[in-house]
């Protein structure tokens, strides 16, 4: 047999010219794989005659695999340098794009978990600006009476209640809602049973169902609670069912309890302008979405010509729930996942060019097996079989890499991304991983095979590896140019969400953040049962706060500025009577204590500010901010005017004492908004839930402990929650926007790292390749800084060509984070000129180490070289 082969190779290059060094050593390197290796990848190995056709198929399929496998795992192990490079680049870019898959597809991709989740709708109000509000109960109750096209509709409002305890009172997360919520949802308690009209009553018994997190932890899943009562702010409730471990409330993911909501029409904030309930509803099977929201259409358009002075609107909107809960993350979303896959793509982009790199370095290996009789599908098969194998070794790391990702993307991810708890490894994201890993493997291990495949036997033979350089230059530098292009899509981005989010924090608030500490207090519970008692709770608590010596200044008020609070009502200006009140001006309301603007140090433009004399039974007053005077009084001095808070047509006339500073409440990008302060003494009722504020003269987080304990002094019993400073609510409000840069500049420094790396490997490779040509050039006078201006220039070309088209796409692709930008543009040129400027160092460091090795070629030692 091995007669046989030697005069095959011996026919296989009897027509090269001369005997080559090049041909020398394939001959060495063939008979040593000849040795070791399988023969059945040079010569198939012919059927057995003894053997039977079910054995033989069997053979003949399994055994080409298996030495080809073998085979590549050789060949990979004795490159483990540059196999171990390729696997790692390869497992981060699998890892980084199966993590982000693994958010993407349960919030953006995978359906509802409830039952014909795509017949859940939302249902709002639309304001004139065609932007979406919350329903008020009269409006629900006309759509869930009328209405044709569902077969259930529900309301909910959110809710918190508090168990009191030997020790620290527990404070329960959930909504109120109306009988048939879980209907609508289509699920049904795993104990007991589900709310039913008669539990809606305003006079019947308190019921509630729990979570089963509540049920297990808090009362260690004994099944007779529910014949057991609880008290929850002072009222006793019967448990009636709980929630299986399962159920996952999308519209509430933080809901830990949920009672009815106990609303009926006679109820004054019930009505029409009390617009603070959501609602959603179930389509009937036979009912399309378009149906529906012609119907809702119509029932609007009755409803606002009924009610021309309660609506300012322009309609209701109907959206799939499913679309209603996503659509304010998935731009942020969808401009992530691009992200993470312009890093695999350069990933795979740098594997692809190590790959051809080595396929062209072997192509006197492949020329010899070719001119003994392999077929140049078998070659293609064999390289194919190591790059598929790469992949798969690259994908099993990269998911232990996805798991580590999934939970640092739990980590920043921000309060309002819907449907956490569904992020995480499941089927659907293995088989992403895996789709992946085959989809690499295949396209990016076809180039190499395909040129290794084509390769001329004849001049293989003669030229050997001399023939490298020329032919791969051309391949490989596109590459790189592909991965610089890329990688500056990624810093350009990263750029402009860096500078967006200094322009965004940058905004003055209103207030002065430094050292305040925030506090909220929900009192109702215990002894604390009325009014007057909850007023009292709240005047005593602050004196104890006020007194304690690191104390600067203390007050209350019932919405805190960016903590997520949104308390609106109507403002009726005497002097300036509406024929429609509907259209009146609406604005935020804060009922607040004394001493409120000072401790805030919010500016007092105008007039005064409110004193301790400014109770009940004395004149009612209110001061506005600078944003109102100017929408409604044309910058005019106010003070002496008044103004009515609520419904138009009661309530006492409040006169305008003070002008105040504009404070932004729901964001900092948002535009200041009409503002109305009113001092809480003088409001109808208290507000329950109240944020108390204190200037710390210290460090305003460690005073936490002692306001705490002199809100307790006067109550233990009153859950204290939401502490925080007013700078980590602050940064909160830029939570989405820091999500999206945090994973950006990681994505980005990956890719400039690959795209460093990509230009290093194909310099040192061009350097290696021309050794001989730089010998020649240095042996004829050629000086050390002519080769490295060569190599430098090569390397700079291709960076050039990269910077150029990467421009262009980034131009392109930064409208898709054009919503996620503040006061920057999507084209902002001193980002672009700052991230060109040090990809082009990055470059030019890369370049460094293959031309210091190119000018020091000595001449001697090249001309040996081949």
């Amino acid at each position: 047999m091995l007669g046989d082969l030697a005069e095959q190779f011996t026919r296989a290059t009897r027509n090269a010219a001369t005997q080559t060094d090049a041909v020398r050593r394939a001959k060495r390197r063939y008979w040593r794989e000849l040795v070791h290796a399988p023969r059945t990848w040079l010569i198939p190995r012919p059927p057995d005659p003894h053997g039977s056709h079910h054995a033989n198929a069997q053979d003949n399929a399994m055994t080409p695999l298996l030495a080809d496998l073998r085979f590549a795992f050789r060949t990979m192990s004795r490159r483990i340098g540059t196999t171990s490079v390729m696997v790692l680049t390869l497992a981060l870019g699998i890892g980084a794009s199966t993590a982000i898959f693994s958010a993407v597809y349960p919030i953006l991709v995978k359906t509802l978990p409830y039952p014909d989740a795509d017949q859940l709708t939302a249902i709002w109000e639309r304001e004139s600006d065609m932007s979406k509000s919350n329903i008020g109960f009269a409006t629900f109750d006309d759509i869930a009476r009328s209405n044709r096209s569902f077969q259930s509709v529900a309301a909910m409002s959110s809710w918190s209640a508090t168990m009191t305890t030997d020790r620290e009172p527990v404070q329960f997360t959930g909504q109120l809602v109306t009988p048939a919520f879980f209907t609508v949802l289509g699920v049904t308690p795993a104990i007991g049973r589900n709310f039913v009209a008669a539990d809606n009553a305003r006079d019947g018994p308190r019921v509630i169902i729990l979570s089963h997190a509540v049920w297990r932890d808090v009362f260690q899943g004994d099944r007779a609670i529910l014949e057991k009562p609880i008290t929850l702010d002072g009222t006793a409730f019967r448990v009636i069912g709980v929630m299986p471990a399962s159920f996952e409330s999308v519209l509430s993911p933080s809901a830990q309890v949920w009672s009815p909501l106990r609303y009926n029409l006679t109820l004054p904030w019930a009505c029409r302008t009390c617009r603070h309930l959501r609602a959603i509803a179930r389509r009937r099977a036979d009912v399309t979405a378009a149906q529906a929201r012609a119907e809702i259409d119509l029932l609007a358009a009755n409803i606002f010509r009924d009610h021309p002075t309660d609506y300012s609107g322009t309609g209701m909107l109907a959206p799939a729930l499913a679309q209603d809960l996503t659509d304010d993350v998935r731009p942020a979303l969808m401009a992530v996942l691009g992200a993470v896959l312009l890093v695999l793509l350069v990933a795979s982009l740098n594997v692809s060019n190590l790959l051809i790199a080595r396929g062209f370095s072997r192509r006197g290996e492949f020329a010899i097996r070719l001119a003994l009789g392999a077929g140049r599908q078998r070659i293609v098969r064999q390289l194919l079989t190591e790059s598929l194998l790469l992949s798969v070794i690259g994908g099993v790391l990269g998911l232990a890499i996805a798991a580590a990702g999934v939970r640092i993307l739990l980590a920043l991810s921000p309060p309002a991304l819907p449907r956490l708890s569904a992020i995480g490894i499941n089927g659907s994201v293995l088989l992403f991983a895996f789709l992946v890993t085959a989809v690499i493997g295949c396209i990016f291990g076809l180039l190499p095979a395909w040129k290794a495949s084509r390769a001329d036997v004849q001049r293989e033979l003669r030229e050997g590896s001399r023939s490298v350089a020329r032919s791969a230059r051309v391949v490989r530098s596109g590459i790189v140019v592909s991965e610089v292009a890329l990688a500056l899509v990624l810093l350009v981005g990263s750029g402009l969400l860096l500078r967006s989010m200094r322009q965004l924090l940058a905004v003055s608030p209103g207030f002065e953040p430094a050292g305040l500490l925030t506090l909220q207090v929900q009192a109702g519970a215990g002894r604390i049962n009325n009014d007057t008692i909850v007023r009292q709770f709240y005047t005593n608590a602050l004196d104890a706060v006020r007194r304690d010596p690191g104390v600067s200044s203390a007050a209350y008020t019932s919405q805190f500025p960016l903590s997520g609070d949104f308390d609106g009502y109507g403002v009726h200006i005497e002097s300036r009577p509406n024929p429609n009140p509907s259209n009146d001006p609406s604005g935020f309301r804060y009922a607040v204590s004394d001493q409120y603007f000072e401790t805030m140090r919010i500016p007092l433009v105008r007039g005064r500010s409110f004193t301790e004399r400014d109770v009940a039974g004395q004149p009612a007053v209110a001061i506005v901010n600078v944003a109102f005077v100017k929408k409604h009084f044309g910058g005019a001095n106010p003070i002496g005017e008044r103004v009515r808070v609520g419904a138009h047509d009661s309530g006492p006339w409040r006169e305008i004492v003070g002008v105040v500073g504009d404070v932004r409440q729901v964001s900092l990008e948002a535009t200041e908004s009409d503002a109305i302060y009113l001092p809480e003494a003088q409001w109808e009722s208290p507000d329950y839930a109240m944020t108390v504020v204190v200037r710390a003269k210290r460090s305003a987080i460690a005073l936490a402990p002692n306001v705490r304990a002199a809100i307790w002094s006067f109550d233990k019993n009153q859950p204290i929650s939401r502490v925080a400073t007013a700078e980590h609510l602050i940064d909160g409000t830029a939570a989405e926007r820091r999500f999206v840069l945090v994973l950006f500049e990681a994505f980005a420094g990956v890719a400039l790292a690959l795209a460093a790396a990509g230009i290093y490997g194909v310099l040192l490779g061009s350097v290696t390749e021309r050794t001989r040509e730089f010998g020649i050039r240095a042996a004829f006078g050629a000086t050390r800084g002519n080769l490295m201006r060569m190599v430098l220039r090569q390397g700079l070309g291709m960076t050039a060509a990269g910077l150029v088209l990467g421009g262009m796409l980034a131009a392109i692709t930064s409208r898709a984070i054009s919503g996620m930008l503040f006061g920057v543009s999507g084209v902002d040129p001193a980002t672009y000129a700052s991230v060109m400027f040090g990809l082009l160092l990055v470059a030019v460091v890369a370049c460094l180490v293959p031309a210091v090795r190119a000018a020091g070629v000595d001449p001697a030692e090249a001309l040996r070289h081949d």
